[in-house]
């Protein structure tokens, strides 16, 4: 997930008794919010102790602007864990949806449901511990929304940053399905032309978050379907449902991309 806390440094206090897992999995709290990291300064993700089931950090709040585009899910993939917030949320506020979040590191997932609250696996949810490209392009199953967010303690870009990857990421998509990428680090530029080149330039950016984290969506439907009065219909009810700036969402996505 890869980005500082919201003050530059990392958060000063460990939890105690907290100890390295065999990722590099440790745990800060600063003001209220309980910190994910990967043994470095950066950030991989961050929960409210008030508000678990929130989305904290503003990059994270970016990634649901697919809503905006197929607004109904019935089928999404995650990939990546991290803190689970983006899990959470999903299967808090989405409840008409299936979620299969896919995760590397099995000492991720303890931590996420040991100190994040991730529910345990339902008729809903689904962990699967493994590789997010093996999962990609072995999969049969077709989803509507794809959700990007593979990071290691590096954060020097995704570890999964090139076209092959990125297609495969397409072909899981539902006929009328969309993808958000978190990107972040010097490989911004060639991340963002690999996913053009696998969607067929259908790419629109969001604007830079505070930690320096662009997300990215990409779709199959033609740019040419993107009506702003509908858009903006579904913005009205994303604020209503979620208490998320879906009307920041769409200002800036014709703000970064001439529409």
């Amino acid at each position: 997930m890869a980005l500082r806390s919201p003050d530059g440094r990392q958060p000063a206090r460990l939890l105690a008794g907290q100890r390295r897992g065999a990722h590099g999995v440790t745990l800060s709290e600063s003001d209220g919010v309980r910190y994910l990291h990967f043994g470095s300064v950066w950030v991989q993700g961050a929960m409210r102790l008030a508000r678990p089931f929130a989305l904290e950090l503003e990059y994270q709040q970016q990634m649901m602007a697919l809503g905006l585009l197929q607004p109904a899910p019935r089928q999404i993939l995650q990939l990546g864990l991290g803190a689970a917030a983006l899990t959470k949320f999903c299967w808090r506020w989405l409840p008409s949806a299936q979620i299969t979040t896919v995760e590397l590191s099995e000492d991720v997932v303890r931590t996420a449901r040991r100190v994040f609250k991730l529910p345990a696996d339902d008729q809903r949810l689904r962990v699967v511990v493994g590789d997010a490209r093996r999962f990609v392009e072995a999969t049969r199953a077709r989803f509507d929304w794809v959700q990007v967010d593979v990071y290691d303690a590096a954060a020097r870009g995704p570890v999964y940053d090139d076209v092959r990857f990125y297609r495969a990421c397409r072909r899981v998509l539902c006929a009328r399905g969309g993808a958000a990428f978190n990107l972040f680090g010097r490989s911004f530029e060639r991340s963002v032309a690999a996913i053009a080149a696998a969607f067929d330039d259908r790419v629109l950016l969001l604007p830079e978050c505070d930690g320096g984290n662009r997300v990215a969506l990409a779709f199959l439907d033609s740019r040419s379907q993107l009506n702003y009065r509908s858009l903006r219909a579904r913005a009205d009810q994303l604020l209503r449902d979620w208490r998320l700036p879906a009307h920041a969402w769409l200002a800036g996505l014709y703000a970064e991309n001439g529409l």
